[in-house]
């Protein structure tokens, strides 16, 4: 295997990241982080969720300029760039497809080397843009609004999925919780403001009953409902009276099912290198949650930088890093995935 590391005085690489609704770029320079921008997409507030549409025109108008800035603030040129990033997938198509077209045309236009990028492999490698950094092999929980995994990592290169969710994810559970209450989207960040000042016993909601380390979140969301309507029939104003309450059990609960599996992880491959990675991983009740789990159970611990959980350019910067030193590259046949294996 080539190291080519040795071939280029500073590698810099641009990386482009746009599978949902952040239109985002990075430039990366032998491993160093020197620029991260993201243009956050508001358009879909007004909507209660992403719209596929809107988001594809909105990183058709924010990619140009957002990879200027990235160059900008990285102080570096087009001409200094020795390959260019892109997520291949998992994502919105349309939205892929603008970040995988504009990766494609620059790296053709500048002929150097185009490298694609799993999204959810570049959340995990996310924790070695800062230190301190896990050692291999590590667990990872790796939670956002479409995923939900553990997954075992050998090697930057080697990951294998060794638990998922069999229905929803995490994240859209805390969002279609929260839009049941009548929270504005997105809604996961607020249930976890409002749990801060909440009693996470004051209600109790079933777990799931999975084999293995699999998840489910779709009971746990019918539950909620069911008790949303029995209580409000009993009291128009039970949410309103309870909000805080409501919000702290109902993330205590889905806390709880996280990290009772993740600690089942733990025991069967005997790892006690943790980390956590995705959009959920902000969520401050999941991160004490962990880190008390952590030092109960001896473990070591890792949660990424809060700029670093949601969707952002540098995890594919560093996850091109990688490859590049690998030499794995792609060619300009290649198309983006809605749905990406690992």
């Amino acid at each position: 295997m080539l190291n080519f590391a040795n071939i280029f005085d500073n590698m810099n690489i641009l990386a482009i990241e746009s599978s949902c609704d952040e239109t985002s770029a990075a430039v990366i320079t032998n491993g160093d982080i020197r620029s991260n921008v993201v243009a956050t997409q508001l358009i879909h507030t007004q909507y209660g969720g992403v719209v596929p549409e809107l988001a594809s025109r909105a990183h058709q108008q924010h990619i140009l300029p957002v990879v200027d800035k990235a160059l900008n603030d990285a102080k570096v040129t087009k001409k200094d760039l020795d390959a260019i990033a892109f997520t291949k997938g998992p994502g919105l198509l349309g939205a892929l497809l603008v970040g995988t077209s504009f990766a494609k045309s620059m790296a053709l236009g500048l002929d150097i080397p185009l490298i694609e990028v799993n999204h959810m492999q570049a959340h995990v490698l996310a924790h070695f843009i800062d230190d301190p950094k896990p050692a291999f092999p590590f667990l990872c929980l790796t939670v956002s609004g479409g995923h939900t995994q553990i997954v075992k990592v050998t090697s930057p290169l080697d990951m294998e999925i060794i638990g998922e969710t069999r229905d929803d994810a995490v994240g859209e559970a805390f969002d279609k919780t929260a839009k049941l209450l009548d929270l504005p989207y997105p809604g996961g960040p607020l249930i976890d403001k409002y749990a801060a000042e909440g009693n996470p016993a004051a209600y109790q909601f079933p777990l799931p009953e999975m084999p293995g380390l699999d998840f489910s979140f779709s009971g746990i969301k019918t539950s909620f409902l069911y008790f949303l309507q029995k209580q409000v029939r009993e009291n128009p104003d039970f949410i309103t009276e309870n909000i805080h309450d409501i919000c702290a059990s109902i993330q205590h609960t889905l806390v709880d099912i996280l990290l009772k599996k993740l600690k089942k992880a733990t025991k069967e491959t005997g790892i006690k290198e943790i980390a956590i990675a995705g959009g959920v991983s902000a969520n401050s009740g999941l991160r004490k949650s962990l880190t008390e789990m952590g030092e109960k159970m001896g473990w070591k611990v890792y949660i990424p930088a809060f700029e670093y959980c949601t969707d952002n350019a540098a995890m594919i910067a560093i996850a091109a890093h990688f490859k590049f030193l690998a030499g794995e590259f792609c060619d300009q046949t290649v198309s983006p995935l809605a749905r990406m294996e690992f």
